[in-house]
């Protein structure tokens, strides 16, 4: 890369692999094709028999994305293993354990079914950095054709049966042996996604009582009223059934929303405290502190403090957090979305595998869940999406008085995170301090501010 260049000119490329509406721009067939065989170029390295793997949600789009890939890394000489609905987590497993040369998640996670997107895994099972994104979008523009292989080296494709299985084990494994869940009774939403079959049966097969929404998943029905993102259900559930937790995975399963027993939402906030908090009572959280993004709570971080241990901040999405975790040697990281990182078991987010941690901790202190999931009283914060077709309004002056004037009024014991989303056209804007009042206006008058200008 040269000096004067930085990863921020990725085109095609997000905060989360490639994102966008199904069949247009870069995931219409004929970009995809190209896609394939620039990565395909890149990761054929040696003179080894080179594998991807490529696992999917329930989109109905991913019928698309899959075979115009598949042909894109056959036509590099590299062979391909369907691994069929799988979740994102699990994909990177599977790299990793299948020993391929590249992993390949096709999912657009929280997002409506129209939307999707392809998540890259290197054979370490970790994705992708900026540097080798932005390489693979050079190899797109200058012509991928040139790394085609003759007739005589194609790769081939191939599915296997048995990822899921493969996965399930994995998920028990990350439990003492000794534990069971049996007597607590449990919600699952799987948001008709990428879950919808190995979640219910890992529970089930640990001896929970579950109860399982949002697991006929149809093409279209991603997200839509079920999931991390829309939990009302999962809480009206969790109070009907009498359950002792509920859980919401998002429709690629790589992030976990809870409820406590009376329906109280428990963000990725509070599930980094408790777990990290148990972790360093073992003397088994490394780095001295977790590391989260700019989005998570002033309270969360005070907690922590309290504690003797530091809160780490990166920028927005988890690939930039398992950076810092690899960097600093810490083992638990995560985002208040649900993205929950824990390098002990996995290289990415996982959501099935974070909620068993949690229900461990449960099942061991024998404490309910608004026990072992409140550790902390978060801040007032306020979270507004504004939508916008083109532009930059975050460069209009109105938009930087207003943001300024907020700043201003929260002081030194509030602050603010504006900034544009990696994986949709929306400008999000965030406020905290200990006034909610006044964080609300705050918020308000900057959307206001932005919305102006679109």
């Amino acid at each position: 890369m040269r000096g004067d260049e930085q990863p921020q000119e990725r085109r095609i490329f997000g905060t989360d692999g490639v994102r966008g509406l199904a069949n247009k721009g870069p995931l219409a067939p004929d970009q995809l094709l190209r896609l394939g065989m620039a990565a395909g170029r890149h990761f054929r390295r040696g003179q080894h028999r080179h594998r991807v793997v490529i696992g999917k949600d329930t989109r109905l789009s991913g019928y698309m994305i899959e075979p115009a890939l598949t042909a894109g890394f056959i036509a590099t000489g590299m062979d391909v293993i369907l691994l069929g609905p799988l979740p994102t987590p699990a994909t990177a497993l599977m790299t990793r354990s299948m020993r391929a040369d590249l992993g390949v998640m096709i999912s657009a996670s929280h997002n409506p079914y129209h939307d999707n997107g392809i998540k890259f895994f290197g054979p370490d099972g970790f994705k992708l950095s900026d540097t080798t994104e932005l390489t693979i979008e050079r190899l797109m523009e200058d012509g991928a054709e040139t790394g085609l292989c003759g007739p005589e080296n194609l790769g081939r494709a191939s599915r296997i049966d048995d990822a899921g299985a493969r996965y399930i084990e994995f998920a028990k494994s990350t439990l003492p042996r000794r534990l069971s869940f049996e007597g607590l009774r449990i919600v699952l939403d799987c948001a008709h996604g990428a879950a919808y079959k190995v979640a219910p049966t890992v529970l089930y097969e640990l001896g929970a009582e579950v109860k399982s929404i949002g697991v006929n998943p149809d093409g279209f029905n991603i997200n839509r009223g079920v999931g991390s993102t829309d939990p009302l259900k999962l809480q009206d559930m969790v109070l009907e059934y009498r359950a002792d937790i509920g859980i919401a995975l998002d429709g690629d399963a790589d992030r976990v929303i809870m409820c406590d027993e009376n329906g109280k939402l428990i963000d990725g906030d509070q599930i980094l405290a408790a777990i990290a908090t148990s972790l360093a009572e073992q003397d088994l959280l490394r780095g001295g502190g977790v590391v989260s993004t700019v989005m998570s709570n002033i309270g969360f971080e005070l907690y922590l403090k309290k504690c003797g241990l530091d809160l780490t901040r990166t920028k927005v999405g988890d690939r930039y957090v398992v950076e810092q975790m690899r960097a600093r040697d810490i083992n638990v990281g995560g985002e208040p979305s649900g993205h929950v990182v824990l390098s002990d078991y996995t290289s990415t987010g996982d959501g099935l595998i974070t909620a068993l941690q949690i229900l461990g901790l449960v099942a061991e202190t024998e404490k309910p869940v608004s026990e072992v999931c409140s550790l902390f009283e978060p801040f007032p914060s306020v979270l507004k999406n504004v939508r916008f077709t083109s532009g930059d309004p975050l460069a209009a002056e109105t938009v930087k008085a207003a943001i300024a004037e907020g700043k201003a009024l929260l002081g030194g014991e509030g602050r603010t995170v504006i900034r544009k989303s990696g994986t949709e056209p929306v400008i999000r804007v965030m406020a905290e301090g200990p006034d909610a009042g006044l964080v609300e206006r705050v918020v308000d008058d900057i959307c206001d501010a932005i919305e102006q200008t679109v």
